[in-house]
């Protein structure tokens, strides 16, 4: 503002030399012409920084520093630059075992490649299936026996019916059968029934993916629902691992905002926004529903 206001007054100056130059002849009116254009000029770029003074108060009139629209983009580039950052790392969602590895050290990866499967084995559940005519007696929330080859008769699981398949093995197989013909052989069909078990009893005696499983359900008890009634309401799956970069990333800008506020009271340099880096936190959750 300031030199937009010295360049006006320059430019009023030197219009009013060339003015009484130019009413006794000793310049031509071309440069008296040029000298009016430049103090117009130089009003019109002052009117200009006036407006932008006027628009910029407009927008920060009464916010904090935090608050101030540069300050917000500025933190939101260092935001963005410490996750891309952090997410050189990759944790893990769920804490389990290594089932499956597709990748060795020193491989270089692409976005979307599967790396590894991992198996959260504290959760996992048995599906039993179960014929047809044995469906009838059953109903969600029944017990239920179970063995493991693993382990043999000596050690026993109780679990509860938790679900049933929607349809049977064949319907979602990748070729299902399609008799068209007229000659068609009864086959019993089996349907999946989910069994969760007790964690309990899981931690004593862990069991691996794919086990021989021997179920027996008690269907005493048929009060039950044949089907789940209710959809489930909450998702049976979450993790906040990755929610500890976003809690360290604000922790630094709020840190930098500190250290900037500071200097600008004190009268010092402000300081830079070269701060100790902050490793996240490795931990890993357990999932609180069934493991992929």
């Amino acid at each position: 503002m300031s030199q937009r206001e010295s360049d006006l007054s320059l430019a009023q100056q030197d219009l009013a030399r060339r003015e009484r130059l130019g009413s006794s002849g000793a310049i031509s009116n071309e440069e008296l012409q040029h000298a009016r254009d430049a103090e117009r000029s130089a009003a019109a770029a002052l009117s200009a920084a006036q407006q932008q003074l006027l628009a910029g108060r407009a927008r920060t009139d009464g916010t904090t520093i935090e608050q101030h629209p540069e300050v917000r983009n500025a933190a939101a580039q260092v935001r963005s630059a410490y996750l891309a950052f952090a997410r050189t790392s990759l944790p893990a969602p769920v804490a389990g075992f290594v089932a499956k590895r597709n990748v060795q050290l020193g491989q270089r990866v692409s976005p979307g490649l599967t790396l590894m499967a991992i198996v959260p084995l504290d959760q996992v559940w048995v599906d039993a299936n179960f014929k047809e005519p044995q469906l009838a007696a059953m109903r969600v929330g029944q017990p239920v026996t179970l063995s493991a080859d693993l382990y043999g008769h000596s050690v026993l699981y109780h679990g509860k019916v938790a679900g049933f398949g929607a349809g049977t093995g064949s319907v979602f197989s990748l070729l299902p059968a399609q008799n068209a013909t007229g000659n068609w052989i009864k086959i019993i069909q089996r349907v999946p029934v989910r069994v969760a078990l007790d964690a309990k009893e899981l931690a004593a005696h862990p069991l691996q993916i794919g086990l021989s499983m021997r179920a027996q359900v008690d269907t005493h008890d048929r009060n039950g629902p044949r089907l789940p009634e209710l959809s489930r309401s909450a998702g049976g799956y979450a993790t906040d691992v990755f929610a500890a970069n976003d809690l360290i990333a604000d922790q630094r800008v709020h840190s930098i905002i500190l250290a900037n506020e500071a200097g600008a009271v004190s009268g010092a340099r402000p300081a830079s926004n070269a701060l100790a880096h902050q490793q996240a936190p490795a931990h890993h959750l357990a999932a609180t529903a069934t493991p992929l």
